[in-house]
């Protein structure tokens, strides 16, 4: 896992053989983050990382000068594994949480300048998430909500769906 750009640019972290979490792909982060400058100002922002995984989203929105990136992921060792280089980084901006998404979006109450979503492919609900995260009043005014999932589900007839973007097998839906 290495870091694309800003304060951590070309750290690599190495993510254990075991996990069950596929990071997403460089290709596939470095665009979408091109594409997502256009809509967010990093600086300052406020983020949410839903289903975390390894952290490589968490890792490239901290690295990019977010004020406050807030993660989600259920599974202990990934957990695990996301808090450990959030300490050997020492950036106080993180805060990770082990939990279930769903438990978490139910109770949330902060806003978010950008919402970021990358659930198991195969999660029965997924097209669900865009609905229980923009139902929520989460997102700021002028925030972004950005879901990536396989190639079968398609949001482009979703009132707030702004864009989508596709590399390789790495979809990317972005709702306002």
């Amino acid at each position: 896992m290495r870091v694309i750009t800003g304060k951590y640019k070309g750290r690599h972290f190495e993510v254990p053989r075991i996990f069950k979490a596929r990071p997403t792909t460089d290709f596939a982060k470095e665009n979408l983050f091109n594409v997502l400058r256009a809509y967010v100002d990093f600086e300052d922002a406020y983020a949410l990382d839903l289903f975390s995984g390894t952290g490589s989203i968490t890792l490239e929105l901290l690295s990019r000068g977010c004020q406050r990136v807030v993660c989600v992921e259920k599974d202990p060792l990934h957990y695990r594994f996301i808090t450990s280089f959030l300490e050997h980084l020492g950036d106080e901006a993180a805060e990770p949480i082990r939990g279930d998404v769903f438990k978490y979006l139910a109770s949330a109450r902060e806003q978010y300048d950008i919402i970021f979503a990358d659930p198991p492919y195969t999660l029965p609900n997924i097209p669900d998430i865009p609905d229980l995260v923009l139902d929520r009043n989460l997102l700021r005014t002028d925030g972004v909500f950005v879901l990536e999932h396989g190639k079968k589900d398609c949001f482009q007839s979703h009132p707030r769906f702004i864009d989508h973007r596709q590399y390789g097998s790495v979809n990317f839906s972005i709702f306002k």
